[in-house]
């Protein structure tokens, strides 16, 4: 009787198990997730707290890991360039909010790579319960565990998901890139332009579906009819970033 119960059990749970939607990866175009958590910096409201920034979520599986913590230690040294850029950096990870205190504190005495020890100017958000997580689909039963929670998000001022990636735990993440990224995502919506393999800022850039352009322009560069590229100014960040960080210089 006591084998029939348990197996009864085992069903039950198993039903329930399938009765739950999978978390789904967001994709590109939709809407990013809402969620509320805490954080270092005190309760955060997702988005509603970041206004018309851009934001860039970041996710680590646990705290004092060592990769992880060579990508926190490239974030603050260029958080200042994100700030310009109009961006809002978030770290999400699924230790508690004394833990990542404490892995803050102590990597901001640290001289990484000769530089001078940096303070942490963005949030990290505490995940204990994988709510978050889940929401962004870093988690899938059964093949998913914490060590995957290693995803990138970019997100523009309207709330949609421009770019995202998921690392491998072993391999740290080229913070110059993401910044790269960024820039070429606000180039295209300030211009409706394209951006070439290994576009750097101030690179020619390239004009989409081209059809009645004028090929006598100097600054403009027609490959084959698929393929026409048009020069490019010297990279500027979005007017509200100029403007803030005009002010920070004051």
């Amino acid at each position: 009787m006591k084998s029939v119960k348990c197996s009864l059990i085992l069903v039950l749970m198993g039903l329930v198990a399938v009765a739950q939607p999978e978390p789904k990866i967001p994709l590109i175009g939709e809407s990013s997730p809402r969620f509320r958590a805490q954080s270092t910096q005190g309760v955060l409201n997702f988005p509603e707290d970041f206004g018309d920034h851009w934001k860039l979520i970041i996710s680590f599986p646990k705290d004092f890991t060592p990769v992880c913590s060579s990508e926190l230690l490239e974030l603050a040294c260029r958080q200042d360039d994100f700030k310009a850029l109009n961006v809002d950096i978030l770290v999400l990870s699924t230790d508690s909010l004394e833990y990542h205190k404490l892995w803050m504190k102590s990597l901001e005495k640290l001289c990484y790579k000769g530089r001078e020890p940096r303070s942490i100017d963005f949030p990290m958000l505490a995940d204990q319960d994988y709510k978050i997580t889940r929401k962004l689909g870093m988690l899938h039963y059964p093949y998913s565990t914490n060590r995957d929670i290693r995803g990138v998000f970019l997100i523009d001022p309207k709330n949609t998901i421009r770019y995202l990636q998921f690392c491998p735990y072993e391999i740290g993440q080229n913070i110059e890139e993401l910044k790269r990224l960024v820039m070429a995502l606000q180039k295209h919506d300030a211009e409706q332009v394209y951006t070439p393999a290994n576009w750097q800022p101030g690179e020619d850039v390239i004009v989409p579906y081209a059809v009645d352009i004028d090929v006598q322009d100097p600054n403009i560069c027609q490959l084959t009819w698929y393929l026409t590229f048009k020069r490019t100014e010297a990279y500027e960040a979005p007017p509200i970033a100029r403007e803030e960080n005009m002010d920070s210089k004051k």
